[in-house]
């Protein structure tokens, strides 16, 4: 399953390196929109499987890792949660005036995809994913209402929080009162790492 999935990222990353090479992001940017309709229905799928720049942060993550470069930390200032409404705010603003005032369309896409990068080399993948990436905030907002996504049964959860240690936007938490663990949705990617590791097979997708 695993290496389907791969398979499918790097399928849809090498899709946005060729509208960015021929000049299309505006397709990509629909591609987006779309996903935004899907989020209601099946989550966070896009940020999971389609997204270039969570694509490129799990390589990252792991020579970080290597390196001991990473840490645990999460910045002070960035624990509101609001910043990614700012950065959010700033992109629309910055992609807007560059057009009417330059008349040129700002490459705002391949701006976040650096960050991405050089964010991960330094702190886990869900500080970026949470609570600075612009697509990521309106990602959530609209995943929080899914029909579908990953969901625990809590009869066969025995707690060993492998889940935890896989999930790249900490999403999934063992509860220190039950010893049981429970998905947000909102923040889910849907990209079933947690289903993969559970050794009693409580991680379901589905209503």
């Amino acid at each position: 399953m695993k290496y389907i999935i791969a398979f499918i990222r790097i399928l849809f990353l090498a899709l946005f390196l060729f509208l960015l090479v021929n000049g299309k992001v505006l397709l990509w940017l629909t591609l987006f929109a779309g996903s935004l309709i899907a989020a209601l229905i099946f989550g966070r799928v896009y940020c999971g499987y389609v997204c270039p720049m969570n694509t490129l942060m799990i390589p990252v993550e792991r020579l970080s890792k290597k390196l001991k470069l990473q840490t645990a930390k999460t910045p002070r200032w960035l624990r509101n949660g609001y910043f990614a409404w700012i950065t959010l705010g700033i992109s629309i603003v910055a992609m807007l005036l560059s057009k009417r005032l330059l008349h040129i369309n700002l490459p705002i896409l391949p701006f976040w995809l650096a960050a991405s990068v050089l964010v991960t080399f330094r702190y886990k993948p869900e500080v970026f994913h949470n609570l600075i990436c612009p697509f990521g905030a309106l990602q959530r907002t609209f995943g929080r209402f899914a029909r579908l996504s990953e969901k625990v049964n809590k009869d066969a959860c025995v707690g060993c929080k492998l889940c935890e240690k896989v999930c790249p936007s900490n999403a999934i938490v063992v509860s220190s009162e039950d010893n049981k663990a429970g998905i947000d949705a909102a923040l889910c990617h849907q990209c079933t790492n947690c289903s993969q590791v559970c050794p009693k097979s409580a991680i379901h997708f589905g209503k």
